[in-house]
């Protein structure tokens, strides 16, 4: 499926071709949420890297989000790059560098009309904000850290790996 999406004010467009499109994965981690959330969460798509078109590329700016290591208390980069509207600050996308092949758009930013999910999975919950409420729906699948399924794997199982939605 073609996705088209955009910064708020309009500096940034960018289109990327993806096989999984569902907005089902909500990560209430720290970083999406102060980055990118509303609703206290952000949700990425997965997209094909190599797909990925640009207009207005002299107004992204780039983030790499500081992640502190739970067990030794060290402090290190992520090689994960979020990119965002340096104008308006729009969250776009995702990407890193381990999985050259894959890049991340925020549903936030996507224009296109994008499926309803089956299930949705809400990750992370052990740094969701205290005001956040969760409504899980009745097939809905909940974890603290993150959960085993990939994305890939995710739409393997509800049979729609490779299908346009």
């Amino acid at each position: 499926m073609k996705l088209e999406g955009s910064c708020h004010c309009g500096s940034v467009h960018f289109s990327v071709s993806s096989k999984h499109p569902y907005p089902f994965n909500n990560c209430y981690c720290s970083i999406c949420r102060k980055t990118a959330g509303g609703g206290g969460y952000a949700i990425n798509l997965g997209g094909d890297f190599d797909s990925l078109k640009v207009e207005g590329e002299k107004f992204i700016s780039v983030y790499k989000a500081i992640i502190k290591n739970s067990v030794t208390g060290d402090s290190q980069e992520s090689p994960g790059q979020r990119n965002f509207c340096s104008k308006c600050g729009s969250a776009l996308w995702q990407w890193d560098p381990r999985w050259p092949e894959l890049v991340h758009p925020f549903a936030s930013a996507i224009d296109t009309d994008l499926p309803f999910p089956p299930e949705r999975t809400h990750m992370m919950l052990g740094s969701k904000a205290k005001w956040v409420e969760i409504h899980p729906g009745p097939n809905d699948k909940l974890f603290e850290e993150y959960p085993q399924e990939s994305l890939a794997e995710w739409h393997l199982r509800i049979g729609n790996e490779g299908r346009n939605a």
